[in-house]
């Protein structure tokens, strides 16, 4: 386990917070509650029927661990209405129907949706954060937040940040031996204003997680306008604009663009290109111009550059949420159980 991750675990293990897993039915799942609780990394609340989880995982101590059966938990009625109420008015584009006729159509719902059930705890502060997605599809984890947790103030974008862990050794650009990559994984080609969330948030990704204080880098393949494709795609000066827009919403951060990353990270080139920058040769968070550069880069640094990829970790939710790869082991469940944590206000 790498030092950063050794960090996190221990950071999250003070805090003790209580994080919900509605994937009850899914082993890997039950290992990491069951480990995290012996470790001491945070409390759990496990979705399903007890008999059935103890039945499939004969194993694994359950103790310690605090298993809801959605069935028959006496607060169900009560997520039923909250959803219904943070729902009312809206229509079910299929069928052209109210999407819950009444709070019992919203209790079926959440019987049927774990995941959803799990967001309504969160909602109602009952639990600290939520991780999904070891046997349920991204979608159907990020749906519930956007529907009742919304997003944190003046933050309007959802997107992802992926925790990049030096391998051992000294790096001469990248110190801090981490470094956080966004958007890699949820927004495909978001646009100006939707860079700047994405900024704002993995730069409080930085700071609460990696541990680093951020310095924020915008890239593109031009710095300081020495390219430009204004005939063709506009990244340019999509990413100019994100900048500016970034800078208004957050004056105290060290941020700074459009940036190539070499410009970004050698100082002697930041230099040359970009003198009076604060930023320039000195970043350590990067927020690429869309998916394709995202996905690109980090698995470029992964790859060659035998960084770690932590996430992708779900940033902008008012509360925290975050999603599993659908091939995780239980570490990674456990992992990202500690990230959710040190998200948690």
């Amino acid at each position: 386990m790498s030092e950063i991750l050794k960090s996190i675990m221990s950071k999250a293990a003070k805090l003790q917070k209580n994080i919900v897993l509605p994937e009850g039915e899914d082993s890997r799942v039950v290992i990491a509650a069951s480990q995290a609780v012996a470790e001491g990394l945070a409390k759990i609340t496990l979705l399903g029927n007890a008999e059935e989880i103890a039945k499939n995982n004969p194993d694994v101590s359950l103790e310690g661990i605090n298993i809801i059966d959605p069935v028959t938990y006496d607060k169900t009625p009560v997520y039923a209405q909250m959803l219904f109420e943070a729902r009312q008015g809206k229509i079910n584009k299929k069928t052209g129907l109210p999407e819950y006729a009444d709070a019992d159509a919203a209790k079926a719902s959440i019987l049927k949706d774990y995941t959803m059930y799990a967001a309504l705890m969160l909602k109602a502060g009952d639990v600290d954060g939520l991780v999904s997605g070891a046997c349920h599809s991204t979608a159907n984890t990020l749906r519930p937040g956007l529907q009742v947790i919304k997003t944190a103030p003046g933050i309007k974008t959802v997107s992802s940040s992926f925790i990049m862990v030096a391998p051992e050794g000294e790096n001469k650009y990248n110190p801090d031996g981490v470094a956080v990559f966004a958007d890699c994984a949820i927004n495909i080609e978001p646009s100006a204003e939707e860079i700047a969330d994405i900024a704002i948030s993995s730069a409080e990704t930085a700071r609460d997680i990696a541990g680093i204080e951020p310095r924020v880098a915008m890239l593109s393949f031009s710095t300081k306008g020495s390219g430009n494709d204004d005939k063709f795609f506009k990244s340019v000066p999509k990413m100019q604009q994100a900048t500016a827009l970034a800078k208004a919403a957050a004056p105290d951060l060290i941020l700074d663009g459009e940036f190539q990353f070499d410009a970004a990270v050698a100082p002697e080139v930041g230099k040359l290109k970009a003198p009076d920058s604060k930023v320039a040769g000195n970043a350590n968070v990067f927020i690429f111009p869309n998916i394709n550069a995202g996905n690109i880069g980090y698995k470029i640094a992964q790859r060659f550059g035998g960084y770690m990829a932590l996430g992708p970790v779900c940033q902008g939710f008012a509360k925290p949420i975050n999603d599993l790869s659908r091939g995780c082991n239980s570490d990674d469940v456990k992992a990202v159980i500690a990230i959710t944590a040190l998200q948690a206000k």
